[in-house]
């Protein structure tokens, strides 16, 4: 043993290091593209602007050229940041290498690790220490260290929340459900584009619940688009195809299309059709045999597709129906609708009028049916257990207010939409936790446009393997609960949340920088209940978004934090325009592991900026 304790040591490391990189160096020095390439066979990943600044810095002569003597420099800015071989020496006892029993105390101490031992400490070993000797030895040097907590396991999203735990049997109405508005939008409500990539890449993103405006287009093939508006038509026979490939990419659960329908009957026949022609046997044209009086499970459901629309009749009369010709059938329902003027679309007014509906497109309609929302009351009294409501922004979040113990006892019982008030022509979002708060299934938000209300909607929905369906916290299942979000919750079990934020690693510089800087400083924010929302930030770090370091620990009290959202935002101070957004992420609280975490980070669009991430330290009672 003490041989090997001796042979592994730094002529190791060096021999290592040298071996990996000579070949490179035989025609003398490498320029800026070769030496990327380089890194890239250490798997060390570098932004490209602080990549071409890093290099610029070590390449002494100017020449675009670099030594191998210069390389090794460059190689210990990028990969070995000081915060961690902090750690590492904390647990190594020769300050090179950690033994088996040393990692195992790291990840029982600091990771929170359970009911680990040292054949697990064994795999990380020989799943990222890049030299062989230290592996065959059962050790881990400072290079295997520094890839393990740069790596995926490391992340701040708990891995055991990425697959579906959650049980998934419980009606459709115990689930928040991720839903989109207007989906054929890929810009504003006015004059912009409809497009089939607003249904591909929200299905992409695990939505569950998408909206088809359906209107008369010539020759008897029925368009989408937003009516009395200038955006572009779709067929809505393309529409469901694309929808049809991409329904079940992403989660198995079924998909709710909601239908907005200004057809014709005749056009509704022809949609009704299609649907069945497109999707066959995923589409679900009858009630499951156990599912009379109350909604069947997402299990129940999986890979179907559901219609949500008006209906004529009961479930019963339906099935009766199934196999007869429905062709001509029609009948009139009286709808109070809230009707845009033409020419003005942000203008209504209100008006009764009769709907005709096709029963073939009719009986398409199953556990999705639309009902007008009248009151809370008339809800109780007549609402049938397969019927939905949409609610718009303005009305519901009065409700929510007002009254709020009804609308929680309301959503219990049936699934509620909430979508975006028509006023939002440039199809901005509200924010759609205080409707979470209370329940509601289907909180429809316009997929294509960034900004906080998305972050908090691709944050929540990445809980439970990005399904698209997260079961409701008991509070706003259970009959005799008295949650109010309001209200100072008393059977609450409330945490205390400690976050220690290290340091950032290659975060954006600002675009406003001639160079790779930035004046950085990070913001965390809590959503949820009233009582839980708070903000804090950390200090301004001048000139230095490669590796700036906080050291900053700030600690929150949340009431309820099975609704709680955390978002971290990494700014470039600006004191004349204003800061400047570089990056965020967020997720549920309850999603963080525990102990030194990698916080990715996602720009305004929802991409990654990898490897631009926080280092934290993260620990909750």
């Amino acid at each position: 043993m003490m041989f090997h304790e001796n042979f592994l040591n730094f002529f190791v490391l060096h021999t290592w290091f040298l071996s990996m990189i000579r070949d490179d160096f035989k025609g003398g020095k490498i320029n800026l593209e070769k030496t990327q390439k380089l890194l890239e066979k250490f798997n060390i990943r570098c932004n490209d602007i602080h990549m071409k600044y890093i290099f610029k810095d070590n390449d002494r002569l100017k020449q675009g050229r670099i030594t191998i003597e210069e390389f090794r420099t460059i190689y210990r800015v990028i990969a070995h940041r000081e915060e961690i071989t902090e750690i590492f020496n904390t647990y190594s006892e020769n300050r090179k290498f950690l033994f088996e029993k040393n990692l195992v105390e790291f990840l029982t101490q600091e990771q929170y690790a359970l009911n680990i031992n040292q054949s697990f400490a064994y795999e990380i070993i020989q799943k990222y220490e890049p030299i062989e000797e230290v592996k065959q030895a059962h050790q881990m040097s400072f290079e295997g260290f520094t890839r393990f907590m740069g790596s995926s396991e490391c992340l701040l999203f708990n891995t055991e929340y990425q697959s579906v735990y959650q049980d998934m049997t419980h009606p459709l109405n115990d689930y928040f459900i991720s839903s989109s508005h207007n989906t054929y939008l890929i810009s504003d409500q006015l004059v912009g584009p409809s497009d089939l990539w607003g249904y591909v890449s929200a299905l992409v993103k695990g939505c569950r619940c998408l909206e088809i405006d359906c209107w008369d287009g010539s020759q008897n093939e029925p368009v989408v688009y937003h009516g009395y508006t200038f955006t572009s038509k779709l067929l809505f026979k393309t529409v469901i195809q694309a929808i049809q490939k991409y329904a079940f990419i992403t989660s198995d659960y079924p998909v709710v299309l909601s239908l907005e329908n200004h057809c014709s009957p005749a056009q509704q026949e022809v949609m009704a059709d299609s649907l069945q022609s497109v999707f066959g046997d995923s589409l679900l044209s009858d009630t499951l045999d156990d599912f009379l009086d109350e909604l069947p499970s997402p299990e129940a459901l999986k890979f179907k597709i559901l219609v949500r629309n008006k209906k004529i009749g009961t479930l019963r009369e339906t099935h009766e129906r199934k196999g007869c010709d429905k062709h001509g059938q029609v009948e009139e329902l009286k709808d109070t609708e809230s009707k845009r003027v033409v020419g003005i679309p942000l203008f209504r007014k209100k008006r009764v009028r009769k709907v005709k509906i096709a029963m073939a497109l009719s009986d398409l309609v199953i556990y999705t049916k639309a009902e007008k929302f009248r009151s809370f009351d008339h809800s109780r009294l007549y609402q049938q257990f397969n019927e939905s409501n949409s609610i718009g922004e303005t009305q519901a979040r009065k409700l929510s207010k007002l009254r709020a113990n009804e609308f929680i006892l309301h959503t219990r019982k049936f699934i509620t939409r909430v979508y975006p008030k028509a006023t939002r022509a440039d199809s901005s979002n509200f924010n759609p936790q205080e409707f979470w708060n209370i329940g509601c299934q289907m909180v429809a938000l316009n997929f294509q446009t960034p900004g906080l209300p998305m972050d908090l909607q691709n944050g929540k929905f990445l809980d439970n393997g990005n399904s698209g369906y997260i079961l409701k916290p008991h509070f706003l299942r259970d009959t005799n609960s008295k949650f109010n979000p309001n209200k100072a919750v008393y059977d609450s079990n409330p945490i205390t949340l400690t976050i220690r934020l290290i340091s950032g690693i290659q975060l954006p510089p600002s675009s406003h920088s001639s160079s790779n800087k930035a004046d950085t400083l990070v913001i965390i924010e809590i959503f949820g209940v009233p009582n839980d929302q708070m903000k804090q930030q950390t200090r301004v770090i001048k000139k230095n978004a490669f590796s700036p370091r906080w050291n900053e620990t700030f600690t929150f009290i949340i009431q309820v934090p099975e609704l709680a959202m955390i978002r971290f935002v990494v700014e470039n101070q600006s004191l004349l325009a204003g800061n400047e957004f570089l990056g965020q992420y967020t997720l549920p609280v309850l999603c963080m592991s525990k102990g030194y975490r990698r916080v990715p980070l996602f720009s305004k669009m929802g991409e990654s900026l990898e490897p631009a991430s926080l280092f934290v330290y993260i620990w909750y009672i």
